[in-house]
């Protein structure tokens, strides 16, 4: 292939998306703003690339990036809860005016695939079902976080759900701003594949960790916060009461299925659309990486706090049958081995 451009290279997932391509021989070239608030102190992409600083909502900036490029790899976002909704602006400036100047400057230049960093987050609440069969959790009230009354339940029978695996022909349902966010970059990149012949992966991440990952900021993912706190010999604190279901990736496979999606755009017809959930296809819970964290690391055990995010889903995991089926992606790495391996890994703004 080409030049290969990553947006937001030089990131924690964008980086290693680099450092896979540049293995397979690929020339990549980068765009990353390098936000103080993303970066933690990291000022440079990894070795071997062509680097252009400026930011994707910036036209100037991605038109001079995309000159000479052959696809896109789109990891340029604000990722996260965030603070407050005091966020939400930022959140949109970058995400989704950033794609749609993404996607205006790349329909000029004639480029016509397109790799989208999505998440899970777009599903809301994961799907679920009762006795009556598939059934639609309603937002999760504050009262009944409030009182400790975390599980869903079926709001006509009233009886305990039990959580499914949602697979990528799920309605979307976002449930807090970056999930709103995501949300709509996936419809921009539709839009823009049916309106120019383009060719779109969009890849819905799980909860990615691995080497790397940022530490000590509002917007980290729970493992590196976990991390972070157990460095600073503390208990990992874990809201709600620890039974939360995630799928756990390590951002390794997500690099490689960034690349096995790229060798798809090539081979599907222009006007493509596709979504692949992107995770390990193992069900663990948020307590189950706390803990063995601590247990990796020798640090203390896991404290349950029973504390609450309002944005925060309770179960979300996804089927990534889709993934495995239909692109080329080598097995994914084991939840022990990973975690075991990321208890001492280093970290973004680590001393």
């Amino acid at each position: 292939m080409g030049v290969l451009l990553v947006t937001g290279g030089a990131g924690f997932i964008g980086g290693a998306v680099v450092r896979g391509a540049l293995a397979l021989g690929t020339e990549v070239r980068v765009l990353d703003s390098f936000r103080a608030d993303v970066h933690a102190g990291v000022t440079s992409p990894p070795e071997g690339v062509e680097l252009r600083t400026g930011d994707v909502t910036d036209p100037e900036a991605v038109a001079a990036a995309l000159a000479g490029v052959d696809a896109v790899c789109h990891q340029a976002a604000k990722v996260g809860l965030g603070v407050d909704f005091a966020d939400a602006p930022d959140y949109v400036r970058t995400n989704d005016l950033g794609t749609a100047v993404l996607l205006a400057g790349m329909a000029a230049a004639g480029i016509d695939r397109l790799v989208l960093a999505s998440s899970m987050v777009v599903y809301g609440e994961g799907a679920y079902a009762s006795s009556r069969g598939p059934v639609a959790v309603p937002p999760r009230r504050i009262e009944d976080l409030e009182a400790g009354r975390f599980e869903p339940i079926d709001p006509v029978t009233g009886e305990a759900l039990e959580p499914r695996l949602v697979t990528e022909d799920a309605p979307l349902d976002p449930r807090n701003v970056y999930a709103a966010t995501k949300a709509q970059q996936e419809a921009l990149a539709a839009v823009w594949a049916r309106e120019t012949g383009g060719r779109v992966a969009a890849l819905r991440y799980h909860n990615v960790y691995g080497p790397g990952m940022p530490r000590d900021t509002p917007y980290a993912g729970v493992a590196a916060l976990f991390r972070s706190q157990l460095e600073r010999g503390e208990a990992p604190t874990v809201l709600e009461d620890g039974r939360q279901r995630r799928d756990f990736v390590h951002v390794d496979d997500v690099a490689a299925a960034n690349l096995a999606a790229l060798d798809w755009t090539r081979a599907q017809q222009p006007g493509a659309v596709r979504a692949f959930n992107v995770g390990s296809g193992t069900v663990h819970t948020i307590g189950d990486l706390a803990t063995a964290l601590a247990a990796a690391s020798g640090g203390p055990a896991p404290v349950v706090t029973g504390g609450y995010r309002l944005g925060d889903v309770r179960h979300i995991t996804a089927s990534s049958a889709r993934l495995r089926a239909e692109l080329d992606v080598p097995p994914p790495v084991p939840f022990e081995q990973g975690v075991r391996a990321f208890a001492t890994a280093p970290l973004r703004g680590a001393p």
